[in-house]
C-alpha cells in the first residue's frame, strides 16, 4: 500500500511538471519548413535601428571612409555601434537630399514667383550643400561630444579628484569610490564613467584595476587619463592614495585659475568679433539693399535686392548668430 501511494505521488508531480514545462515527448520540427515563421518588420523604436535595417548591409563599402568615427563615438560615450551610425548618417543624408531639392523650387516659385528654372537650379544647390552639410554634421557631431565631454571632465578635475581624497582618506575602497561617484545628487561628467566602472565590475566581474584601465583607453581627456594611470599606479604600488589625490587636486585647482584667466580674455575677443559680424556688419548690409530697393537698383546676378535683404535677414543672421552661440560653448568653461 505504501508503495502504491508514493507511485501516485510521483506521477502527480510527474504530470505536474509536464504541464508546466509543457510535453517533453513533443516532436521537434525536422525541416525548415515546419518551423512557424514570424513577422519581422521593420523596427521603429529608434532612428538608428530603422536606419541600420533599411542600409545596412549596403554600408559595407563605405565603412573605411569613416574609420575616425569608431574611436570618436566611443570617446564621446555615445551608445550606437559604428555601423548603426554610419547608416544614419547615410539614410538621413538622402532623406535631407530629396526633401531640399523638392521643398526649394516650390518655395521659390510660388512662395517668392521666382521663375521656374533658376528655382530648378537653386533647388540641385540646396540639395548638394544640403547633403555637404549633413555627412559633415553627422562626421563632426562626436567629435564634438568627445571635446565637450573632454572638457567637463577636465573643469570637474579638482572637485573629483578632492571627492575622492575625502573618501580614500576615510578607508573607502576604489570600487566603492568610485560607486559613490556614479550615485551622486548632482551628476557630474564623470559620474557616467563611473557607471561604466561599476557595470564592469558587478556585473562582468571585472577587477577594478581591469575597469579603470578599459575607462582610461576611452577617456576623451589626456588629463583624465593621467589621473586615472597614476591612480592605477599608486594601486600597484601600495602607495597612498590619499596623498596622491590630494596633490592631484591641488595641481588641476591651480590650472583651473590660469584656463579662467585665459577665458576672460576669450570673452572681450568674441564679444568684439559678435558687434563687428553680427550687430554692425548685418545692419550695414540692411541698409545698403534697403537703398538698393527704393532707387532700384539692378540684381546681383539673379537674386533681386528683396530676395537678398529677405535671405540676410532669416537665413544670414540666424545661422550666424547659431554658429556664433556654438563656437561660445566650446570656448566656456563649464564651472
Amino acid at each position: 500500500m505504501m508503495n502504491n501511494k508514493a507511485i501516485e505521488k510521483i506521477r502527480h508531480l510527474y504530470k505536474r511538471v509536464r504541464e508546466h514545462l509543457g510535453n517533453p515527448r513533443k516532436k521537434l520540427p525536422r525541416f525548415k519548413s515546419e518551423i512557424p515563421k514570424k513577422n519581422i518588420g521593420l523596427d521603429f523604436k529608434s532612428p538608428h535601428s530603422m536606419a541600420y535595417q533599411l542600409t545596412g548591409e549596403k554600408t559595407e563599402r563605405v565603412l573605411p571612409l569613416f574609420r575616425d568615427l569608431d574611436a570618436n563615438l566611443q570617446r564621446a560615450g555615445l551608445k550606437i555601434s559604428f555601423k548603426a551610425y554610419v547608416s544614419l548618417t547615410l539614410f538621413a543624408t538622402i532623406l535631407i537630399s530629396f526633401t531640399a531639392v523638392a521643398l526649394i523650387p516650390s518655395l521659390l516659385v510660388f512662395a517668392l514667383k521666382i521663375q521656374l528654372l533658376p528655382s530648378i537650379m537653386f533647388g540641385i544647390g540646396g540639395s548638394l550643400f544640403a547633403c555637404a552639410f549633413s555627412i559633415i554634421g553627422f562626421y563632426v557631431y562626436p567629435v564634438y561630444r568627445a571635446d565637450k565631454l573632454k572638457r567637463e571632465l577636465e573643469d570637474e578635475l579638482p572637485f573629483t579628484t578632492g571627492y575622492m581624497a575625502i573618501l580614500t582618506s576615510a578607508g573607502v575602497s576604489p570600487e566603492k569610490i568610485f560607486y559613490s561617484l556614479s550615485n551622486l545628487s548632482v551628476p557630474l561628467a564623470v559620474s557616467q564613467e563611473a557607471k561604466n566602472v561599476a557595470r564592469d565590475v558587478n556585473l562582468f566581474g571585472a577587477d577594478i584595476i581591469s575597469a579603470l584601465e578599459a575607462m582610461s583607453k576611452r577617456a576623451p581627456s589626456e588629463r583624465f587619463r593621467e589621473m586615472l594611470e597614476g591612480f592605477i599606479s599608486t594601486i600597484h604600488s601600495g602607495g597612498n592614495l590619499s596623498a596622491y589625490l590630494r596633490e592631484k587636486s591641488r595641481q588641476y585647482m591651480k590650472l583651473k585659475r590660469i584656463n579662467l584667466r585665459k577665458f576672460s580674455d576669450t570673452l572681450s575677443t568674441l564679444s568684439e568679433f559678435y558687434v563687428a559680424l553680427l550687430v554692425t556688419g548685418p545692419l550695414l548690409l540692411v541698409i545698403m539693399f534697403a537703398v538698393m530697393t527704393m532707387l532700384g537698383g539692378g540684381n546681383l546676378g539673379m537674386l533681386s535686392p528683396e530676395l537678398l535683404l529677405q535671405l540676410l535677414t532669416y537665413v544670414g543672421i540666424p545661422l550666424g548668430s547659431i554658429m556664433f552661440l556654438i563656437i561660445l560653448d566650446a570656448a566656456s568653461p563649464k564651472w
